[in-house]
C-alpha cells in the first residue's frame, strides 16, 4: 500500500473459501473498494481501530481481505512513526525463541513416513497430523510416529470436519489407539454441544478452527472453557487488532491458544503471527507456520522467517525485526505483488 505521504506498507492474507467463504477475487474486490477511503481517513492507530469497530460486520464477511489491508496499514503507520508494529500496538518487542509444530497433511504412507522422518531428524517433538478418515491408513501413520519419535513427543490430530455423527467420530478416534492430547474440528463446524459430548467421551481437548472465526463466538465457550483450545490465525481472524482482542479474551477465560497458519503463507504473515504468539504468553501452547522455502519455491521477503532445527525460530537470528514496521524488506521486482 502506497500512502499519501509516500510510505509503502506491506500486507498479506490467505483467503480460503472453506474457512471464511472468501476467494482471491473477492479479496481483491474488497481491497479495491476500500483502499482510497482508507488512505484518506486512516491517520494513526486510533482512526484505524475506529474503522475496524465501525465496519465490524463487513470485516466479518471479508476477514482475510481486511487482514491484508490492515497489515499494510500497520506496517505503514509504524514506518511513519519510526517504530516497530509491536511498539505501535503497545506490545512487547519480539524476543526469544518461538517453537513450531510439525504439521503433516493427508498423504500416502510412503510420503508420510519420509516427511515425518525429516521432521524427526530435524528434532521436532510436537506433531499435528491430518486424518483421512481411512482407518487403516491413519493408524499406520500414527503408529509410525509412535515407533520413531522420541518418547516425549506430543501429538494432536486434525479431522477437518470429517464426521456428522458424534458416535462415529468417537468410535473412530478410539479405534486409532493413539495417544493424542487434542482433536481439531472432528465434526461439522459450530456444533459446540456435540463437541462437548466428544470431549467428555474421550477426555481430550477440542481445538476450534472453522468453529471460531470471531470474538462473538466466545459466548459458546465461556460457561465451560476447560474443554477448548482456539486456533487463531491472523488471516482468519481479520487482522492483528481483532486477533489481539481474541487473544486477550481467551486469556481472561484461560482458554489455551494455538497460533495457526495457512499453507502457502510467506514471511509477512509469519511475522504478523509472531505478534499474536508473544501476546498469548504461556497460554500459547503451540504455533504453526514459518515453513518458508521448505515449501515455497520463493518467498517475497529478502530474509525468510522459517524454523530451524527442533522447529525453533530464534529472534536473535533476525535482527531485521527490530526495524520500523514489520521490519521486513521485500525482494525487488516480484510480479506477484499487487500495488494499491
Amino acid at each position: 500500500m502506497h500512502t499519501t505521504n509516500g510510505v509503502i506498507g506491506f500486507g498479506e492474507s490467505c483467503p480460503r473459501s472453506y474457512v471464511t467463504g472468501e476467494s482471491v477475487e473477492s479479496a481483491r474486490d474488497f481491497c479495491s473498494e476500500h483502499i482510497e477511503r482508507l488512505k484518506n481517513n486512516i491517520t494513526g492507530l486510533d482512526s484505524l481501530s475506529a474503522w475496524v469497530t465501525e465496519h465490524r460486520s463487513d470485516i466479518n464477511s471479508h476477514p482475510a481481505a481486511w487482514c491484508a489491508l490492515e497489515l499494510a496499514l500497520l506496517d505503514a503507520l509504524a514506518k511513519t512513526s519510526e517504530e516497530s508494529v509491536e511498539s505501535l500496538l503497545s506490545q512487547r518487542e519480539l524476543e526469544g525463541i518461538f517453537q513450531y509444530t510439525a504439521v503433516i497433511g493427508d498423504m500416502d504412507d510412503d510420503a508420510f513416513s519420509k516427511l515425518a522422518q525429516r521432521y524427526i531428524d530435524l528434532g521436532f517433538l510436537d506433531f499435528k497430523i491430518k486424518l483421512s478418515g481411512q482407518l487403516s491408513g491413519d493408524k499406520s501413520k500414527l503408529h509410525f510416529l509412535a515407533n520413531n519419535c522420541p518418547e516425549q513427543y506430543r501429538l494432536r490430530l486434525d479431522a477437518n470436519n470429517l464426521w456428522r455423527s458424534t458416535t462415529k467420530a468417537i468410535n473412530y478416534l478410539r479405534a486409532l489407539e493413539a495417544d493424542f492430547f487434542a482433536i481439531e474440528e472432528p465434526l461439522a463446524a459450530n456444533n459446540y454441544d456435540q463437541l462437548l459430548e466428544l470431549h467428555q467421551a474421550l477426555n481430550t481437548k477440542i481445538i476450534l478452527d472453522e468453529s471460531f472465526l470471531r470474538i462473538e463466538q466466545f459466548k459458546h465457550l465461556a460457561t465451560k472453557p476447560s474443554p477448548w483450545i482456539i486456533n487463531i490465525r491472523v488471516s482468519k481472524m481479520g487482522g492483528l487488532l481483532r486477533g489481539l482482542d481474541i487473544v486477550n479474551s481467551a486469556k481472561a477465560l484461560k482458554i489455551p491458544i494455538i497460533i495457526g497458519a495457512q499453507v502457502g503463507e510467506t514471511s509477512l504473515l509469519t511475522r504478523a503471527a509472531l505478534t499474536l504468539a508473544q501476546s498469548a504468553g504461556d497460554l500459547g501452547i503451540a504455533q504453526e507456520g514459518a515453513v518458508g522455502t521448505y515449501l515455497l519455491k520463493d518467498d517475497i521477503c529478502e530474509q525468510v522467517l522459517m524454523f530451524g532445527p527442533g522447529g525453533k525460530l530464534n529472534m536473535d537470528n533476525y535482527p531485521v525485526i527490530k526495524n520500523a514496521g514489520f521490519g521486513l524488506k521485500l525482494r525487488p521486482a516480484l510480479s506477484f505483488i499487487e500495488d494499491f
